[in-house]
Formats: C-alpha cells, structure tokens, sequence
C-alpha cells in the first residue's frame, strides 16, 4: 500500500514535503538558537550546593545583566540579555554561563562580559557583607589563635620538665600528655587552616575566555526545513493509509450485491481517465482520482470490449429497464452511457444522488445499477435500492466498473479519443 501511494500521490506528498520545509524555515525565527558558547568562573574553596546554586542565580540577576549590556554597548538592555543567558553547576565548584546570539564574534563578547560582571558583583556584595555570619566566624578564628598559643606554652613548659634526664612514673605521665597536647595542637591548626580559608569564599577566577563558535548551534535553519519536509512527508504518507484504513465503501461484489439487493452481471475493467472539468489543483497534483487504483500491463490500443458490452446487453430482458448511475461516479456514468446506446430502444439513463438518491415515476419494467467497486459506500448502496423499491421497481441486475491503469504504451500510437473500457469478465 505504501509503494501505492508513492505512485499515486507522489506529486502530493512532494508538495507536502515542500510545505513543510517552508514551515520548519520559517519557524527557525523562533527555534533556532543562532550560535552558543559558554564561559566558566571558578569559585575557590569548599562550598555547599544550595550556595553553588544561589551564585548561579546571580550571575542571571538583573544586575549583572544591566551591567553585561551597558557594557557591551551595542544597544541592548538586561531584559533582552535574559532570554540569552543560562547558568548551570558544574562538577569542581564551576558556573557555566552559556550564552546566545545571533553572530559569533557577539556570543563570545557577551559570555565574557557575563562571567567579568559576575566575578565584579559576587565579590563587591562578599567584601561589603557585615552580618552576624562573618562577625561569628571571625570570633571563631580568634578563639583558636588563641587555644593554640596556650597550647604551644604548655608544650614548652612540659618539655622543660621532661628533658631532665630522669625516668619517673611522673616524667612517663608528661610525655603522654605532651603527646596528646601535641595532637590537640595539630587538629586546632587544621582547624584554624580550614577557617582561613572560609575567610576568603569571595576569592572568583574566570576560567579563560570563551570559546568563539565555528557555526551555528542546533537546530539550524537547515535541520528544521529538512525536518519539517520529512515530517510533513510522513503525515501525508500516513494520512493516505490511514483514510484507507477507514475507507468504507464497498470493493467486494458479493457486499455489493448484498447491499442492492440483484445479481452481478458482469464487471468490467475499465480505463481511469481524469473527468472533464478537473480544477487546476487536480490537473497538477493528480489528486481526484483513487490512488489505490491496479495498474496492468496492457497497450492503450489493445483496449477494446464492444464484444463484451454486446454479450451483456444481449442476455438482459427485452424490456424497458431503467439504467441508473450515481451521480459522481465517473466511470460507472460512462459505462451506462456505452449500454445504453446500444440499447436505446430499451434502456433509460438515470442518475441519482448518492446522499438523497430519488427515482421518478416511470413506466419502466426493472432497473440496471452501474457501479464502480470503491466508489460507495454500504448505506449508499442500501439507498439507492431503497428508492427503488419506492419506486415499484426491481434490481434485475447489478454491472460494476473497475478501474484500472495502463502500464505501458506503444510507440507511436494514436492518443485514445472515446473511453472505453478493457476486456473484463462478464
């Protein structure tokens, strides 16, 4: 069914395909990025995560990027430089500022004019900060300067007393308490070491200038057309199967025959042929006829069934039979238009509706249905043998049409003029 509708909306799916790559152009406006690079402050000394994500949340504050934008000078406010920056956390205390613009050269100036400012603000707000935090941890570090100088005058003081050459269960006593004091000492400079470095959380560094981009970042004006071709390819592909999927109309004959309520007479194959009046769209895309259409491998001048048309008219009743086509049906007009004129003297040509079928009052001795297999649907069918029966009329038989395409044609061989119909089984 797929290698079906390629060959029979082919030059649909190709348009689709075409508006979709104009649709996924011109949403590169919106969805694409331009070109992205990122820029990288490391922040010195041990820190919490919640911190880490608070330093990232200010290198996007409304600060920092007044101050990006009057900087780079290009025209450009701290609101427009916000859809264009993002920060995350990175493993080793590191912020990414990942930066968007529209050239290169502008992406890389604004990712290092976001980590400058960055670094300027955290460190301004960490000097001028005087809250209970920073006196606490001050305290903090002048009480163990201070436990370590007496700790320090301790140990001298018992070293003295030890060194004196005697061994007494008194000297043993100091010695291990030298040690331990020796040890107390050790984890109060650690301590004291740990503290320092606290001290300086608001030491920054900007880890090199940003990267400047070789190209665009994804998705580019290119993937998106490509992507919107393939994408609306699909669905028109999909679409086909899926309207086949839930095609109601009857292509069985017995259902047919079910359905009008008469025997099959014959069913013919017949041509596929565009109808006259097609609008510019059907001339172009081929869109008004059935594309699930056989094909077969005949001549268009091997196509001759005037045999066949007279072996059919030849075994109806010698009466007067009506002749009813659907009104839309192409190929079932004219194959009833064909038995009639070989009939005339008997046959009346009607065509109905197929949404309200209506027959007239007439005089007429039964009704003759022509059909294309796949062009109505059971309750269609159900209705024209409905207005029949109103009509005090009997189906007395049932000819059904189906189309058909040539695969091949003969060099040099006259164009057909008159549609008529192949060898078909009757």
């Amino acid at each position: 069914m797929i290698g079906q509708v390629l060959r029979g909306r082919w030059r649909t799916l190709v348009v689709l395909a075409v508006l979709g790559a104009l649709v996924g152009a011109g949403s590169s406006v919106i969805l694409s990025p331009g070109y992205r690079t990122t820029s990288s402050v490391l922040l010195q000394g041990p820190r919490e995560a919640d911190e880490l994500l608070t330093q990232a949340d200010v290198a996007t504050s409304s600060v920092v990027l007044d101050r990006a934008a009057a900087a780079l000078g290009d025209g450009q406010t701290g609101a427009d430089l916000r859809d264009k920056v993002a920060t995350s956390v990175a493993q080793g205390n590191v912020i990414t500022i990942e930066a968007t613009g529209d050239t290169a050269e502008q992406t890389q100036r604004l990712a290092d004019q976001l980590a400058q400012e960055f670094v300027k603000y955290s460190t301004q707000i960490i000097a001028g900060s005087g809250d209970a935090a920073v006196q606490l941890a001050q305290e903090r570090r002048e009480t163990l300067r201070q436990q370590v100088a007496q700790t320090n005058q301790r140990i001298s003081e018992l070293s003295a007393k030890v060194n004196d050459g005697k061994t007494t269960v008194e000297s043993v006593q100091l010695r291990t308490e030298l040690q331990s004091l020796r040890s107390s000492i050790e984890s109060a400079m650690s301590t004291l070491n740990a503290a320092d470095t606290a001290s300086g959380l608001g030491n920054m560094v900007v880890l090199g200038s940003a990267e400047l981009p070789s190209s665009a970042a994804a998705p580019t004006l290119a993937q998106l057309a490509l992507g919107g071709a393939a994408l609306f390819f699909l669905l028109g592909l999909f679409g086909h199967l899926f309207a086949a999927r839930t095609d109601r109309r009857l292509r069985d004959e017995e259902e047919i025959a079910a359905a009008l309520g008469g025997p099959v007479l014959a069913t013919f194959d017949v041509v596929d042929e565009r109808p006259s009046g097609a609008t510019p769209r059907a001339k172009l895309l081929h869109d008004d006829r059935p594309w699930n259409i056989p094909r077969v491998d005949v001549f268009p001048d091997e196509i001759d069934t005037v045999v066949q048309y007279r072996r059919l008219v030849s075994r109806l009743p010698h009466r007067r039979l009506l002749v009813v086509a659907v009104d839309g049906d192409h190929a079932g007009r004219k194959a009833a238009e064909r038995i009639v004129g070989l009939a005339d003297r008997w046959f009346v040509p009607v065509t109905v509706s197929p949404a309200r079928p209506v027959i007239e009052d007439t005089d007429a001795d039964g009704v003759l249905v022509v059909s294309s297999l796949g062009s109505r649907s059971a309750w269609e069918l159900v209705g024209i043998a409905e207005a029949c029966a109103d009509a005090g009329l009997t189906v007395v038989g049932i000819v059904l049409t189906r189309p058909v395409r040539p695969t091949r044609s003969r060099p040099g061989a006259p164009a057909r003029k008159d549609h008529e119909a192949l060898a078909g089984t009757s």
